[in-house]
């Protein structure tokens, strides 16, 4: 069934986990492109700078200080966007945080906040959305924020890779029941790989080492292009990074050589071995962490873009620039030899 969705300067948008990295770059991004936006995040003053910002550039924001993993909490975004704006038209699910120490290490009570956050933040927000686009009638886009963790479980994260996973089936279950109601409302899972953002500092740190991604990192901006094209255009997924869609086939048709290989490359890819990490009580995981910040430290190796968004969401600009590349790359030999 086609979904029939709003142009986005025609959107009032919900952005959950708003303060910092993804969420903010994809608020900054629909605001810029003509989108109402409400911002939610558990610090308050990042969010009122966002906010301030959007204004003075003459956006519209709303922002909401809420805690996603509290079901009252996410009730209460639903509530202030009607107030404010009289509905909304897709809802992000981005809030997140992370745990970096091996399983015997992790205490059962971190392990069920990373749930709450992740996973049950997930849940609370389609069920506002659903609950919205239901009773108002028209259509309406729901965007999931998984991982590529959540296709694939990795060492060290296995507290965040599980609640991924979760979300990726939950995801999974949401769209087909919707479409065996009819109803118009378009699910779509965006699979990002390694993102440059503050997400490695705000994470709980049971490892000496400060978490880091090395290896192949892509912008934040790589994956609020994949959401916002999502809210305008339906599709059911969204690979950030072509390592997000080799790690999930790899997973799949070769398991035992993608342990193999995990067993000895997660270890130091995702750890700065020259810096200690932050102390844990100033994680982001039970409190807000700083806000502000699109971007985090990390030392790999930093792209610009992706195509495999491209070619999902703009595929016939993918195409138009991958014969442009092309045909510069078979010209250039030629003018350089007269």
């Amino acid at each position: 069934m086609s979904v029939p969705l709003r142009p986005l300067d025609q959107q009032v948008v919900v952005i959950t986990g708003a303060s910092s990295g993804i969420g903010l770059v994809t608020a900054r991004r629909a605001a810029q492109r003509g989108a109402a936006v409400v911002v939610a995040a558990r610090n308050a003053e990042a969010l009122d700078q966002l906010a301030e910002e959007i204004r003075a550039a003459g956006g519209r924001a709303l922002p909401v200080v809420a805690d996603v993993g509290r079901q009252e909490d996410v009730a209460r975004i639903a509530a202030a966007a009607l107030a404010e704006f009289g509905r909304f038209d897709t809802w992000v699910n981005n809030a997140g945080v992370s745990i970096f120490g091996e399983i015997p290490q992790v205490s059962i009570e971190d392990m069920h906040r990373v749930f709450d956050t992740v996973y049950w933040g997930v849940v609370y927000g389609c069920l506002q959305a659903v609950e919205h686009y239901r009773a108002r009638g028209g259509a309406g886009a729901i965007v999931n924020v998984g991982s590529l963790f959540g296709d694939r479980s990795t060492p060290i994260q296995s507290t965040y890779a599980s609640a991924k996973h979760a979300v990726h089936g939950f995801t999974d279950a949401l769209r087909v029941e919707l479409a065996h109601e009819e109803d118009p409302i378009s699910v779509t899972l965006v699979h990002p790989g390694r993102i440059d953002t503050p997400y490695n500092e705000h994470a709980q740190a049971y490892t000496e080492a400060q978490p880091a991604h090395r290896g192949m990192v892509y912008p934040p901006e790589a994956v609020a292009d994949a959401v916002l094209g999502a809210a305008e255009h339906p599709v059911r997924d969204v690979y950030v990074g072509s390592q997000a869609k080799v790690v999930q086939l790899a997973g799949a048709l070769l398991p035992r050589t993608v342990d193999a290989i995990m067993s000895w490359y997660m270890w130091p890819t995702q750890l700065d071995l020259d810096r200690r990490a932050v102390p844990r009580e100033d994680s982001a995981l039970w409190h807000a962490g700083y806000g502000g910040q699109e971007r985090g430290s990390h030392v790999g190796w930093h792209r610009k873009g992706s195509w495999t968004v491209a070619a999902t969401i703009h595929p016939v600009r993918a195409l138009v620039g991958g014969a442009a590349t092309a045909a510069v790359g078979l010209l250039t030999p030629r003018l350089l030899r007269r």
